[in-house]
């Protein structure tokens, strides 16, 4: 599971099990360290291309003590905040030839969500709770 980890993100929030780290904005070494200690599965840090410009030489020099491999990438767009269940079900009632209003009706996701989950969505990440995880 890949995380997004804020500056304001309290460590005792994130699982154990994160194997995978979002840097939103750069983040103190100290909170890192902490973050690291916490996750000895993480492998992965990700962070777009002005985070990584941002993030102090520090940081960097830390991932490398902990062999993190360091990706700059782009993940655009907001969150999609409906349940990983609801898109499934959405999903399958539109192969089963439903229309996008009885999905509506029965799933309660307003229209335009249903159709850009069906056309255009590649769910690269979905909100869970107050917290983004990036699907790989």
């Amino acid at each position: 599971m890949k995380l997004a980890l804020y500056p304001e993100t309290p460590v005792g929030s994130i699982p154990i099990e994160t194997n995978g780290i979002h840097l939103v904005r750069p983040v103190e070494l100290k909170k890192l360290e902490k973050v690291l200690g916490k996750c000895p599965q993480c492998r992965d840090v990700s962070m777009s291309k002005s985070c990584f410009k941002r993030l102090p030489h520090k940081s960097r020099k830390l991932f490398e003590k902990y062999g993190i491999r360091v990706e700059v990438e782009s993940k655009r767009g907001r969150a999609i905040a409906v349940p990983l269940e609801k898109m499934v079900k959405v999903i399958e009632l539109r192969k089963d030839y439903q229309s996008l209003r009885e999905i509506e009706r029965l799933t309660d996701v307003p229209k335009s969500t249903v159709h850009y989950l069906v056309n255009y969505a590649h769910r690269d990440k979905i909100k869970k709770g107050d917290t983004t995880i990036y699907l790989k």
